[in-house]
């Protein structure tokens, strides 16, 4: 007997089957975060300048808000494996477009097609969470999800580094993409969406024909889901806590600490990184915490406050020493973890029956914040570039820098002052 009706599906097997779409998430997280790294040899390669660079990443993250509530839909009728599975196939195709462009055109089609495909990778892992694991262990799941995201994310600072300073950058990106291809062949062979299609018992009951998809049934879930206030809260403020992880990581904070704080190309990546492994350790830790304590809102709070205090040193404290810019870093990043609480926050305030479309709403709102800061970091620095160059590269000053950095610290102080309006599910289901 493989296993009884209490207990599920072995654990090693579900956290396999949840793994390889974990590992999906992995790949859009390195593709997020890559070009930060890479912003001399882009600037370079398609005679661009700090706008066109922020419009560049940017393109990535419109095409993945874009997608968020049709993959919120497609979760929840076809199922998170055919998702995944052609997610991985478009990721493949797009990257390979990007590291094959000739000019920007082609490049931004590139980026645009990675975006939208990896899109359908965190809520299709959000759903195999659902169904593969015991609800009580769904935030700390999802904390895990982000923490193997984040992996990707620091594969994507002094590694790729190191690849590109021995490989061009385009060949290292191609062989990302051939890898991407290949994981789709895995997810579609190995991955299923329910335990029981593997012969086990599950921990919820299986929909055993998808639920009919019209118009008319989009519209009514998408209705449904705006009616809780929740809803709208938590498409607000968890992109100011992302939006600036992935601004300062992803895109603009390697040229800064270059810039002010005289570091190594190298050197800067790597403190980026430690942003990001801060992330990927808080991401669990929050959401283990908050299904400990059967609260949501007060440690979602804690958390976002934590954050606030280290963007304010970061960002506009001139004279912080090498070690305390380090821990300071690494805290802010560990604090961000908070914001996976907004998945488990979200779903539990709406109908069970439409998880994946509030989970995707969800994930919008938290990429609406790079999508927006990212490339309004490269308008202000853009305007106020004092006209300094370095090897055909623009160099902006640290006024520049501070005023560009604005935005990201309004963002997070608005998240804070939004979470007090949220209404505690008490880790139950609400909706």
């Amino acid at each position: 007997m493989k296993t009884n009706q209490l207990t599920g599906p072995p654990m090693g097997l579900a956290w396999f089957i949840w793994g390889l779409g974990a590992l999906f998430y992995l790949v859009g997280f390195f593709q997020r975060v890559a070009p930060g790294v890479m912003t001399r040899e882009l600037m370079q390669d398609f005679h661009i300048s700090a706008s066109g660079l922020g419009h560049l990443s940017g393109l990535y993250f419109y095409a993945y808000v874009a997608m968020q509530i049709p993959t919120g839909i497609l979760a929840d009728t076809l199922g998170p494996r055919k998702l995944l599975t052609a997610g991985c196939l478009v990721a493949g195709l797009g990257t390979l477009l990007f590291a094959l462009s000739p000019v920007y055109f082609w490049a931004g089609l590139g980026r645009l097609l990675i975006g939208g495909s990896v899109a359908v990778a965190f809520v299709g892992v959000l759903k195999l969470s659902s169904s593969w694991f015991p609800e009580r262990f769904y935030a700390f799941v999802a904390g895990n999800a982000l923490s193997i995201g984040l992996i990707g994310a620091v594969t994507a600072g002094p590694p790729l580094r190191f690849l590109m300073d021995t490989f061009h950058w385009r060949r290292v990106i191609g062989v990302t993409g051939v890898l991407t291809l290949g994981l789709g062949g895995l997810i579609w062979f190995v991955v299923r969406d329910w335990p029981q299609e593997k012969g086990y018992p599950g921990f919820t009951k299986k929909i055993p024909t998808p639920v009919p998809l019209s118009f008319r049934s989009i519209c009514q879930g998408l209705l449904t889901v705006l009616e809780y206030r929740n809803t709208w809260l938590l498409f607000i403020i968890p992109g100011g806590i992302v939006g600036c992880v992935l601004t300062f990581s992803g895109l603009w904070g390697v040229p800064y600490l270059i810039s002010h704080h005289q570091l190594s190309p190298a050197r800067a990546a790597a403190l980026t990184s430690v942003l990001l492994v801060g992330w990927a350790l808080g991401s669990p830790f929050f959401g283990w915490l908050s299904d400990y304590q059967g609260k949501r809102k007060p440690i979602y709070i804690i958390g976002s406050m934590g954050v606030s205090l280290g963007w304010s040193l970061i960002l506009f404290r001139e004279s912080l020493a090498f070690l305390p810019l380090v821990l300071i870093l690494f805290m802010t990043g560990f604090f961000s973890g908070c914001m996976i609480i907004s998945f488990a926050f979200a779903r539990e305030s709406v109908p069970p029956s439409l998880s994946g479309t509030v989970s995707g709403l969800t994930n919008m709102g938290v990429m609406m914040g790079p999508m927006l800061l990212q490339p309004m970091v490269g308008l202000i620095l853009d305007r106020h570039w004092a006209g300094q160059t370095l090897e055909g590269v623009r160099v902006y000053s640290l006024d520049a820098y501070e005023l560009g950095f604005i935005p990201m610290m309004g963002w997070v102080l608005l998240s804070v002052l939004l979470l007090l309006f949220t209404r505690e599910t008490h880790c139950r289901q609400m909706g």
